[in-house]
């Protein structure tokens, strides 16, 4: 079969594999469609494994099915989780499933920039959510990214009355955003360095945009109603961000560190003028857990969130380097989707 192999975000190839053989607890799905995540294209966290076939946010029809499997079928249109936690360990058991050894362990093979994945058992018993006829496979992509929006959101205890501050305007800020805004956020707020992002945000529900060149504390109050943000959701790992978002937190307010910075990446902290009698929480998020899934999965369902209107580029197989080198470079485009039957 063939398969986008990555040797870093500027090498990508296109090459044979042997198709994956699956066992009687197994099963076998031909991708439709797999979305490049911004983790994928973070080169220093790749680099030590490469080369590898990457793609997590998968979906498409089951082929083959073992003979000890009884609740799939060959036919059903799923997506699956690359990983999927234990439910049992000290971590699962007190709410903190995407810490979990065996999540962090666990994945298909060998990934969803190809044309078929095997999903080993563990997958197959917590990990595979069927995708019902409205949704279409390139939809079903944002499965995995829209719940780990949920998780992140749920452990910052996002609630009716707060208001927002996105940090960065790629597809995971404007999920955010969306998300922000179904939780009836009293106001939404979104910076991005690219103009292009900024209208992206404004399109999917932000009430303002800040360009984060211009990003001033006395900005935001001029547009929060005199008040700093209740939440911050770092969208960006850039350490500009990170340290506008520590002077722009309310009291009683949280900052939710979504996403990666460059490797080693440090900050300071004047504790004192930040947490000492101002009750701020900082707080980071990871992954999420197979019920985040299937609410994922029934949001997209439904159009409560809209992810049709995020994808600005499709392409095949042989082409997930253009792909790559859009993402890499987050200019004029929010989500690529690779079709690897074309």
């Amino acid at each position: 079969m063939k398969v986008a192999m990555y040797y870093n975000n500027d090498d990508v190839r296109l090459e044979e594999t042997p198709k994956p053989e699956i066992s009687s607890d197994e099963i076998l799905i031909k991708v439709e469609a797999s979305g490049i995540c911004g983790s994928d294209v973070m080169f220093w966290y790749r680099k030590h494994k490469v080369p590898l076939v990457l793609g997590h946010e998968i979906a498409g029809e089951i082929v083959g099915v073992g003979k000890d499997v009884k609740e799939y079928k060959v036919g059903q249109r799923i997506c699956a989780s690359h990983h999927v936690p234990c439910g049992k360990c000290h971590y699962c058991l007190n709410g903190h499933t995407s810490v979990c050894d065996t999540l962090r362990k666990t994945n298909f093979y060998p990934g969803g920039f190809a044309e078929f994945v095997r999903l080993p058992a563990i997958n197959v018993e917590k990990g595979v959510y069927i995708i019902t006829d409205n949704v279409s496979y390139d939809d079903a992509t944002f499965t995995e990214p829209l719940a780990c929006v949920l998780r992140a959101q749920r452990l910052v205890k996002m609630s009716q009355g707060k208001s927002v501050l996105v940090m960065g305007s790629g597809i995971s800020g404007l999920l955010h955003i969306q998300m922000a805004k179904l939780n009836k956020a009293s106001k939404v707020i979104a910076t991005d360095i690219n103009d292009f992002r900024l209208k992206s945000a404004k399109q999917f529900g932000a009430d303002e945009i800040i360009n984060a060149k211009d990003f001033s504390v006395e900005r935001l109050l001029k547009a929060n109603n005199s008040r700093l943000a209740d939440l911050i959701i770092l969208c960006t790992g850039a350490k500009s961000a990170i340290e506008q978002a520590l002077e722009s937190v309310d009291r009683g307010g949280a900052i939710l560190f979504f996403a990666a910075t460059d490797e080693g990446v440090k900050i300071s902290l004047d504790v004192n003028k930040i947490f000492w009698r101002n009750e701020v929480t900082l707080m980071s998020s990871y992954a999420a857990s197979p019920e985040e899934h299937i609410e994922a999965l029934k949001l997209i369902s439904s159009g409560k969130i809209n992810v049709k209107d995020m994808i600005t580029h499709r392409f095949g197989l042989a082409d997930t380097q253009k792909g790559f080198k859009l993402v890499a470079e987050a200019k004029n485009s929010i989500k690529v989707v690779i079709h690897p039957q074309k």
